[in-house]
């Protein structure tokens, strides 16, 4: 057996706490060492959670760089213009990565990282949970087996919800790029970005073409009567769809990790707590009277060097969450939704009579080691478990992901935002790959 992986948390935020908790399921895999983050709060709820020495508890990145290396691999949760700037430090003192994605805000800073983990020779993976997604999993083994012969079209689309385009891109901290350094297609859709260059891996991406503005969350847009503040001067709140009441005291778990982020000094805050939190906080602003400046849905169209052409459409503030995927080959077709956990192999069927050949994937139905239970679809702890797979030697799995994979999906990104901002076609500069 592989002596046990250690790792240390860099920014103690939401997600670096659910891949640290891998340690706490299989403690025989991985042992969380240590941690650096600027909340004094925080790095204590981290020593107490995984019994960590006190001089292994920093402020920042760069003091834990600061001393001899003690832990395999980093797990950078930090704020998205974050990444770069803790991360080069860390890579510099001999740690590995596992990053949280959009792993840079532009493309200057991804090449900075890609350039200096190449430099000190470590292993960085960004965090695509969705690779690990048995749904996905099973659709990519299938392009690789042939199954639908060469792809010649992608279409995927997020739709994100209405509670959850309110939380994130609205009301919270991804709503404004000069704060969180990330457009709403980078925060939130590169994962399908990711996905769409994953199922034409070895192919590369050569022009972009975008579409996209905040058509819905707009003052001018604002009901008749509506305040500026749910709970403080709105005599309509009672009857609104975005009522920060009625996303979170109704439905207290819903976004809890987000929404009480004010009140994690209190072990249990009571409902009073919540009620005088939203008269403050972010998270109490009527959804048409923020300073949010990003885009509510984006359009994007790529043009892949073999001819395939894919697509994605990301619209915040539908009614129920999903993403799709459909996949058009030149010996058949693969699609389905990921909530549902299954997808349909179409081919051309021309028997008399026929048309379409269909066969049903159902992945609801195979059992824990293939089914979407856990967070992401069932992709975050597999993510880990590969990833320590990965730094003791392992082979690299189908869904593996080192930096150099993630450039692409990145890439489009930038560029589908540079093609909104200009208007243009933009050209993927794929060159310091090579």
């Amino acid at each position: 057996m592989p002596a046990k992986t250690t790792a240390v948390i860099v920014g103690a935020g939401h997600r670096a706490i659910v891949y640290a908790s891998y340690a706490k399921s299989q403690p025989d895999a991985l042992e969380i060492v240590g941690v650096a983050d600027p909340s004094l709060l925080r790095r204590e709820q981290m020593a107490q959670m995984f019994d960590l020495r006190a001089d292994r508890c920093f402020e920042t990145a760069e003091a834990l760089a600061s001393v001899p290396r003690f832990a395999d691999f980093a797990i950078n949760g930090t704020m998205d213009h974050q990444h770069v700037p803790t991360s080069l430090p860390l890579l510099e003192a001999g740690y590995h990565l596992l990053l949280e994605k959009p792993f840079a805000v532009n493309e200057e800073e991804m090449w900075q990282l890609v350039r200096t983990a190449r430099q000190h020779e470590r292993k960085v993976a960004i965090c695509h949970v969705l690779r690990y997604a048995p749904f996905y999993a099973a659709i990519r083994q299938r392009v690789i087996e042939g199954t639908i012969g060469d792809i010649l079209n992608v279409q995927a689309a997020e739709h994100v919800s209405y509670h959850h385009m309110a939380v994130g891109f609205v009301r919270g901290k991804w709503n404004r790029k000069d704060y969180c350094g990330s457009s709403m297609l980078m925060a939130k859709s590169c994962h399908d970005l990711d996905l769409i260059t994953w199922m034409k891996s070895g192919v590369r991406p050569q022009r972009v073409a975008s579409f996209g503005s905040n058509f819905q969350f707009r003052a001018e847009n604002a009901p008749p009567g509506a305040g500026t503040r749910c709970l403080v001067d709105c005599p309509i709140e009672a009857d609104c769809l975005y009522s920060a009441a009625k996303h979170y005291i109704d439905h207290p778990d819903r976004w809890a990790f987000y929404v009480w982020d004010s009140l994690e000094h209190l072990a249990n805050p009571t409902i009073e707590d919540k009620l005088e939190s939203l008269k403050t906080s972010p998270y109490g602003r009527c959804v048409w009277k923020t300073d949010m400046d990003v885009v509510d849905h984006q359009s994007v169209l790529i043009d892949f060097e073999d001819g395939c052409t894919a697509t994605l459409n990301m619209i915040g503030g539908a009614a129920k969450p999903s993403r799709t995927i459909h996949l058009i080959g030149t010996r058949g077709e693969i699609r389905g939704c990921l909530e549902d956990s299954r997808f349909s192999i179409l081919r051309p069927d021309t028997r008399p009579g026929c048309e379409t050949a269909e066969e049903v994937i159902d992945l609801n139905v195979m059992g824990d080691m293939v089914g979407a239970g856990g967070g992401h679809a069932g992709g975050d702890m597999r993510l880990v478990a590969d990833f320590i797979k990965l730094l003791n030697g392992e082979p690299r799995s189908i869904s593996s992901t080192v930096l150099e994979d993630s450039v692409s999906g990145h890439l489009i990104g930038f560029c589908a935002d540079r093609a909104v901002a200009e208007g243009r076609v933009v050209e993927v500069d794929l060159s310091r790959l090579a």
